[in-house]
């Protein structure tokens, strides 16, 4: 099997790795990442992802963390594999993918549809929180994703309901940290605009790993735990409910939020789809993590003006 390794126009990263036999836990804790991550095996060669910048950042990070157990470790761009088309490896990622989806469906229609729902509460997030562990990874878009996304739905019916019930203190959100994923997009800038805008107007923003979440910051649009998806609602939406920000260019910035990040076509906004494309790819283009926040904010402050 052999790789071409020229940058230009590469579609793959390729990470090649050897550990010293000694390092077994090193070495689960590498394969555990790997699975994380949507890594595919490519042979004997090493472990393959889709070429953008994340995965490239998610790659030298366990390179690094690979030398530091004493291994070896690189990261290769590679344009092509000349035993197997682009179309072969596309189907390599969804055979697991779909997998996983298949898996999560399984456990969804496991739940007792006549049982009290504050039983199913701690399993129904867990099943979020792992759907959108699947998505982030599910780099060519899975039929079975939208599958998915509605069993959830239905069975998150009542979580609305329950959470909506509650009423937060504003006070306690002010002068805080707030912390999201790396590679902000669309969601995660349309929040941070409007956490700024209207909840916190002295917000920091930081970015974390679901592992690296620093104790005293609130989360949002993570996988676990903050202010994040919940029932139909993106982000923004959970946050502009859960602050009860009555705003009429505040909704109608959800609604393009909401159809731009889920794509579902609820709203029938297409406002914001260029805003997304554009925050794509100035992240491809290599745009760090807080400049890429900002870049967001500032194009959903002009969306917000340029509501009638």
């Amino acid at each position: 099997m052999k790789v071409a390794t020229n940058d230009v126009g590469a579609k793959w990263l390729l990470l090649t790795f050897t550990l010293p036999t000694k390092r077994a836990s090193q070495r689960v804790e590498v394969w555990r990442k790997l699975q994380r991550y949507g890594g595919v095996p490519l042979g004997n060669s090493g472990y393959l992802l889709p070429n953008n910048p994340m995965n490239l950042e998610r790659f030298e990070w366990l390179a690094q963390a690979i030398r530091k157990y004493a291994g070896e470790a690189s990261v290769v761009s590679v344009q092509k594999i000349d035993n197997l088309s682009t179309a072969q490896l596309v189907a390599r990622f969804a055979q697991v993918r779909e997998r996983d989806y298949q898996q999560l469906i399984r456990e969804l229609q496991k739940l007792p549809a006549t049982a009290p729902y504050k039983r199913n509460v701690a399993r129904l997030n867990r099943f979020r929180s792992r759907y959108r562990e699947i998505v982030e990874i599910d780099f060519f878009g899975s039929p079975l994703q939208k599958r998915v996304e509605q069993l959830l739905v239905k069975a998150e019916a009542p979580m609305a309901v329950t959470e909506g019930a509650t009423k937060i203190d504003p006070k306690g959100y002010v002068g805080r940290v707030w912390v999201t994923r790396p590679r902000p997009g669309i969601d995660r800038s349309a929040s941070a605009w409007l956490v700024r805008k209207f909840i916190d107007k002295k917000a920091r923003f930081t970015f974390a790993v679901e592992a690296d979440v620093p104790p005293a910051a609130i989360p949002f649009d993570m996988f676990q735990g903050g202010f994040g998806h919940r029932g139909e609602d993106c982000s923004f939406e959970t946050l502009q409910k859960e602050f009860r920000i009555r705003d009429r260019k505040v909704s109608a910035i959800g609604e393009m939020v909401h159809d731009a990040d889920l794509n579902d076509g609820k709203f029938g906004r297409k406002e914001a789809f260029g805003v997304d494309a554009v925050l794509n790819g100035l992240a491809r283009k290599g745009l760090p993590d807080k400049d890429l926040l900002d870049r967001g904010m500032e194009m959903i402050e002009g969306l917000y003006h340029s509501v009638e």
